[in-house]
């Protein structure tokens, strides 16, 4: 599953607003993504993913909110 993919799921699961250190420990409990490295997702990953998606994802108050 694509990361944004895998963020999206996480956020529908959780149905609220999301730190990127939130969702990021999410997708790696749940195995959601893996990276071609082997190593699990950051925080800093999920960041630069919402910012490449502002038409799925918006930024509130310190937390990660879908738009779709």
């Amino acid at each position: 599953m694509k990361i944004e993919e895998a963020i999206v799921y996480v956020m529908v699961k959780r149905n609220g607003g999301m730190t990127t250190d939130q969702i990021a420990d999410a997708i790696n409990r749940h195995r959601l993504h893996l990276r071609k490295d082997g190593q699990p997702v950051t925080s800093k990953q999920v960041y630069a993913t919402i910012c490449r998606f502002p038409e799925m994802f918006t930024k509130e108050a310190g937390r990660i909110m879908l738009m779709i």
